[in-house]
């Protein structure tokens, strides 16, 4: 195998192993109690080593945020896609989104240390890549195969992911997390019948 490519390999062992720490660090104690410190310890790697992939801790915290949400977009795609039309598709998805919401992880990661961490802007612009041209695609094609009416996409697609945001914000600073999460799932389960053309319209 040539140095090269050996190096690269073992850079990207050691990145990995850093992510995978920090996610454990960050999921169960938050990012201001999580110290770079025990991530380097834990990863078995030196600090020169961590500051090789990443700038700071913030930059670390980037790099464990960007997986999740990646883990997060695969689960509402898996969901989508068994369902065969377009809008259910759509429900589907936001449905797996809120059930994401109770995974402690998720929680502490994306829901609340996101935001604080990174700053609104910041967050809303990573986590719309994730999800923003999967929502519009999927009401684009709903309107295209007549299950909704036609109406401006964009608008749509951000009122969608605000309202999805709000509840799974709801979800996660519940004290009883279960029983709001059916709440929220009953209101989603409005605004989206709300939302769809009515047979025969």
């Amino acid at each position: 195998m040539p140095v090269k490519s050996r190096q690269a390999e073992n850079s990207a062992a050691t990145r990995a192993a850093l992510v995978k720490v920090a996610r454990k660090l960050f999921a169960e104690r938050g990012y201001t109690e999580a110290a770079t410190e025990e991530v380097v310890r834990r990863a078995r790697v030196t600090r020169g080593a961590l500051y090789h992939h990443f700038r700071d801790k913030q930059d670390l915290f980037r790099a464990v945020l960007h997986e999740e949400e990646r883990k997060l977009a695969g689960t509402v795609t898996a969901a989508a896609a068994t369902e065969p039309d377009p809008w259910r598709a759509l429900k589907a998805g936001s449905e797996a989104f809120l059930d994401a919401c109770l995974d402690p992880a998720v929680r502490q990661i994306v829901l609340i240390d996101a935001p604080a961490v990174l700053g609104w802007e910041d967050y809303r612009e990573i986590d719309a890549g994730y999800f923003l041209v999967g929502v519009k695609a999927s009401i684009s094609a709903a309107i295209e195969a007549k299950l909704i009416p036609k109406q401006p996409v964009d608008a749509l697609a951000h009122i969608i992911m605000g309202a999805l945001h709000e509840a799974s914000l709801l979800i996660a600073h519940s004290k009883d997390q279960s029983t709001t999460r059916r709440e929220v799932s009953e209101t989603v389960e409005r605004l989206f019948t709300g939302i769809r053309r009515v047979p025969g319209e």
